[in-house]
Formats: C-alpha cells, structure tokens, sequence
C-alpha cells in the first residue's frame, strides 16, 4: 500500500490584526497559498497569542472567534470564523504527545486573531476544521522543536501544520508612519539568519536564536511571536524544500516573512 502523501507546512507571517480586513498583496499571497495547496482535512494551528501554563488544545465542536486585541476599528470585532472543531483531532494531539499532558480545552480559548486573521484570506469559506494548540510559557526552545517532532505523522493523515508569528516583532520600535520604512539594521540581520538557517535546513541555529545577543533581544523581546516557527520547523522532513513569501520587514521592526514547506 503507498503511503499518503505528506501534507506541506505553512508558518504565517501575520502582522497586524487589520489584514484580515485588507486586500492587498501581503493578504492576496495567503489566499494564493490556500487555494494552490492541497486541500487538508484539518488544521492545526499554533499562534503567538495563545500562552497557557503546561500545553493545551481547542477541543469542541464549534471553536469562536476570539478579539484578542484593543483600539481597532469595530469592523475588525464585527468579524467572525465560524470553522469547526475536531475533538478527534484534539484527542490524536493529546496521544502524539504523551506522556505530556494535554489539556482539552473546552470553551475557555478559541481561535485568536493570530489564527483567523490568515485563515480568512486562505480559507475563507471556514470549512477545514480548526484547532489550536497552545504553547507552554514555560518550555524552552528545544522542547518546543520536539513538540513539533512529536506532531509530524500529522502531516501524513491530511493535517496541515500551521504557526503564525512573526520572525521579527518588536511593536514600541516600530516605525507607525511608514509600512515601506527601512528595516533597522538589527532587524534585518536577524530575519538574515533565521532565513538563511531555515532555507539551509539548520534548525538547531533557529533553536538557538538567542545566540545572536543584541540582534536577538531586540528582534524578539518577548519570544511568543518567535516561538511558533520552532513547532513547524520540528516537523519539518530532513532537507524538506522551503519557499518564502512576503520576505519582508514592516514599518522597520515587523517580520512578515510567511515560509511554505514541502508541497
């Protein structure tokens, strides 16, 4: 019997919630990446917005749709995506990852803006079931790679793995009057590395971004952004192929590289 086919991987880079209202070029190549994969049965999604103590999954039928931000527009609130659950999904998370303990989370999160906000552009009919996988604020980078290693006979089973972030996401140095505004140089060494690290299939570089001191620490302040490309690159096949789209920096501190593996 032939083995099914892997599923590719995606990691959005998501930027501000208001590109979920937006149609423009950034938007216009997520919606070119959901209608050019192949369709999966599920997603599964790990978003910076969505830190818990120990590791949990969305469990329920009909997940909402969480406004985790403040001063924008009601339009933005006003927005809805009303994908389904999995709990089967939630549940086959749960044994790849024993002996960890998993939560089943049944109401308390949904999905946040870190999700939605790239799933209305490339899947806009909310019709793939959803579910989001929490990170532990209190693992270390290596721990979160293995959680990703633990996930990828997901990617045989018709689950597409997702994280959205940000490779570079410093919000109080960014340049609020200008998108196009020259990266700062720190920025723009950072996204270097990590991009030439992931394109050469290096992901213990990505592990130890810290190494990069300055750069680093300016680059990813408070890591949560950082962290979900770690869970993608840990089920990421030996020397599988990466492609990067919208490999910029906005408003001269904001990473909006998304990267598309395999497929």
């Amino acid at each position: 019997m032939s083995q099914a086919p892997r599923m590719p991987m995606v990691f959005f880079g998501h930027g501000s919630p208001m590109n979920a209202l937006e149609d423009s070029a950034l938007t216009r190549v997520w919606r070119d990446m959901g209608r050019t994969l192949p369709r999966p049965k599920a997603i599964l999604c790990v978003s910076a917005h969505w830190l818990t103590r120990g590791t949990a999954v969305t469990s329920t039928e009909a997940p909402r749709t969480i406004h985790d931000f403040g001063a924008f527009p009601q339009a933005l609130f006003d927005v809805r995506y009303p994908a389904p659950g999995s709990p089967s999904l939630a549940a086959r998370v749960a044994d790849l990852l024993a002996p960890r303990q998993v939560f089943a989370d049944q109401g308390q999160w949904g999905l946040d803006h870190g999700t939605w906000s790239v799933l209305v552009h490339a899947y806009p009919e909310a019709s793939v079931p959803v579910v989001q996988l929490s990170m532990d604020a209190g693992i270390d980078p290596a721990e979160r790679y293995a959680i990703g290693q633990r996930l990828a006979p997901l990617r045989e089973e018709g689950v597409l793995i997702v994280g959205t972030g940000n490779v570079v996401h410093n919000l109080p140095r960014m340049n609020w009057s200008s998108a196009d505004a020259p990266a700062y140089p720190w920025a723009q060494r950072f996204h270097d590395y990590i991009g030439d690290a992931v394109r050469q299939d290096r992901p213990q570089a990505v592990i130890d971004f810290a190494s990069q001191g300055e750069d680093a620490r300016l680059s990813a302040p408070t890591p949560d952004h950082f962290w979900p490309l770690l869970y993608v690159l840990g089920a990421r096949a030996a020397g599988e192929p990466v492609r990067m789209e919208n490999d910029f920096i906005q408003h001269a501190s904001l990473g909006m590289t998304s990267m598309v593996f395999g497929g």
